[in-house]
């Protein structure tokens, strides 16, 4: 049995589909990433895993549960952590969490001594007297996820905690969620940088308008992308950087993916040295001045957008779920009984 299982999601908001058909499996203890632009139905799918909102069809469970039919037992297993949530005007660190241990059902020695457990693990021991609504952003992350952990539950829900933190933080948020991962728990985390997701993740699962594009470790996402071929340079010039990105326009199998301070990182299309000594020296001969020119590895961002340019293109070798129905599906059918509240 799979910590999350999803088969067939779909939600819409009127006409408006955010989630297509999707379908996938965490197993328990692992941590996986969940990525996809804004509006990629991210947010979506973790909601309905969280029993904050209901699929239009399909089925979400949560160590076997059903979210629809059994929210409140689903409740007691999951930690949810928002990108956003609110905090209360002179309330102390210590009070906020006492405030959610309460809420909780613990009491006394209990509860006192589960709040400490988890200011302990967070690092919010010596915060324990901040006003919770002064915190630095990491500070409330760290607030964020220790509210989440007071009833130790089996599957941690978190959707971009690691947004807008600085450097330090991030690294810590990283250390947490790989102790957590190790003490048993399944972690399943969205953000939109998928370097530290490839760092700190077992899968990751990527969704693109709704419908799962790739679910697998980084490695297979990087292969799954090299099958294009071709090869990534990082150019520097001495003429004006744009005058890089102008010239690529002109060449056949050369393509501009990013702007950089002094040039940008090209990608040509066939991996053989030739070629790459033919387009460095065509740069040249049209009078670009190249004062750098090096091969690149590629990188998670650079296989994802490979991915969708694929799916763009309409290419069959790329695999994706079933196609959609071609009208709206029905409402989900839940059991007679009303859902637990």
């Amino acid at each position: 049995m799979s910590a999350l299982k999803v088969h067939n999601l779909y939600r819409y908001f009127g006409q408006l589909q955010a989630v297509n058909g999707v379908s996938f499996e965490v197993p328990h203890g692992s941590v996986c990433g969940f990525v996809g632009a804004n509006g990629a139905g991210k947010t979506t799918t973790m909601r309905i895993l969280a029993t904050l909102d209901y699929p239009t069809m399909g089925v979400a469970e949560v160590c076997g549960i059903n979210v629809v039919n059994h929210p409140a037992e689903v409740r007691r297993m999951i930690g949810w952590m928002p990108d956003h949530f609110g905090n209360y005007d002179h309330m102390t660190v210590l009070e906020y969490l006492d405030f959610y241990a309460r809420a909780l059902g613990y009491k006394g020695k209990e509860r006192r001594q589960r709040v400490q457990e988890v200011m302990e693990f967070t690092d919010l021991v010596p915060l324990a007297e901040r006003f919770s609504n002064k915190l630095s952003k990491g500070m409330t992350q760290r607030l964020g996820l220790g509210r989440s952990l007071l009833h130790d539950p089996q599957v941690l829900i978190m959707d971009e905690p690691a947004a807008g933190l600085d450097p330090k933080a991030r690294v810590e948020l990283k250390h947490l969620i790989r102790v957590l991962a190790q003490e048993g728990k399944t972690i399943f985390i969205s953000s939109h940088i998928l370097s530290e997701l490839g760092e700190m993740c077992d899968s990751l699962l990527f969704i693109n308008a709704g419908r799962i594009v790739h679910h697998g470790g980084a490695e297979d996402l990087r292969r799954s992308a090299d099958a294009l071929g071709g090869v990534l340079y990082d150019v520097q010039v001495a003429n004006e950087a744009q005058h890089v990105a102008d010239w690529c326009v002109l060449q056949p199998h050369v393509e501009f993916l990013e702007a950089r301070k002094h040039g940008g990182r090209i990608r040509i299309e066939v991996d053989d040295p030739a070629k790459s000594a033919d387009v460095l020296a065509r740069m040249i001969k049209d009078g670009l001045k190249v004062v750098e020119f090096h091969r690149e590895e590629r990188n998670l961002e650079d296989a994802f957008i490979d991915i969708l340019g694929r799916i763009e293109r309409g290419e069959k070798n790329v695999v994706l779920p079933p196609p959609t129905p071609a009208s709206q599906p029905a409402p989900v059918e839940v059991s007679t009984a009303s859902p637990e509240s």
